[in-house]
């Protein structure tokens, strides 16, 4: 059962899931799956009848929320919150995913599992808060943290910058926020593994491997598309924005490479798998 299924991540969930034998796959929209209402999941829970549920809906607006915030809290916690307990009341595994938002700043090394949380930002808190309110429901759920997650289709910072990149000659990108790209497609494909790994419940890192700023990453998005634009670095306070970004979010993900029997393939790879397919 996969909730969010609209979105980039639900959507490389199933494809991976696809892959697979021997699976019956229920995936639920925002359209078909309201997860903050109890008669839509009761509705789903019975159709469906599932071993496992992934959650990928989320409120992700950052900077919206801002001025949402119990529209964002309703989703990343309420919603996150039936969902696990409905789960945990049933017997059945929970995948919840997360973000890198939810760590303390001022770290300068790969953030692990255990580091020190806080939130800055009404995202950041509300999906902190998710996090917290699933596993208290449900103690035996997966809770999967990544970053800077984009896919050849929806709303992301690669399909943004290859839009503007055509449209305009030079763009300004903020140089001092780094971080670690995520492609959708290899995050889906971690989550199914750590199910069928059967690994023991908890919080989980995954984000593909190699550092960068997004300065960076606009960079690498021009060369492996071909795009002719002119890119100028600038820093966070000349682009400032209603909700704050990490400055460092790298994601150490030797946990989930260690049940998984291999560590996440590098960015600028997956980057370029990606491009292939836009």
């Amino acid at each position: 059962m996969i909730c969010g299924a609209g979105g980039q991540l639900g959507q490389k969930l199933i494809g991976a899931a696809r892959l697979l034998e021997d699976v019956r796959i229920f995936a639920y929209s925002r359209s078909t799956l309201d997860i903050t209402k109890p008669a839509d999941l009761r509705a789903a829970f019975a159709e469906a009848k599932p071993d496992v549920c992934f959650n990928a809906a989320a409120y992700t607006a950052v900077d919206r929320a801002e001025a949402e915030p119990e529209k964002c809290r309703m989703v990343n916690v309420e919603g996150a919150q039936r969902l696990a307990a409905a789960c945990y009341q049933k017997g059945i595994a929970f995948v919840h995913f997360s973000t890198d938002y939810v760590y303390a700043d001022g770290y300068n090394r790969p953030l692990r599992e255990d580091d020190s949380t806080s939130g800055t930002s009404v995202y950041a808190r509300t999906k902190l808060e998710g996090e917290n309110i699933v596993l208290k429901h449900h103690p035996d759920a997966y809770v999967v943290r990544t970053s800077w997650v984009y896919a050849e289709y929806g709303h992301n910072f690669v399909r943004t910058m290859l839009r503007l990149g055509a449209e305009r000659d030079q763009l300004s990108i903020v140089a001092d926020q780094i971080g670690s790209p995520t492609y959708a497609a290899d995050l889906a494909a971690a989550a199914l593994a750590l199910m069928d790994a059967k690994a023991e419940p908890g919080v989980y890192n995954f984000a593909n491997s190699g550092v960068c700023s997004w300065y960076d990453f606009a960079h690498a998005i021009f060369e492996l598309s071909g795009t002719e634009c002119a890119l100028k670095p600038i820093r966070t306070e000349q682009y400032p924005t209603p909700a704050k970004r990490p400055s460092y979010s790298v994601l150490d993900t030797m946990k989930i490479a260690e049940v998984l029997g291999a560590a996440p393939r590098n960015w600028r790879e997956a980057l370029g798998e990606c491009i292939g397919k836009v």
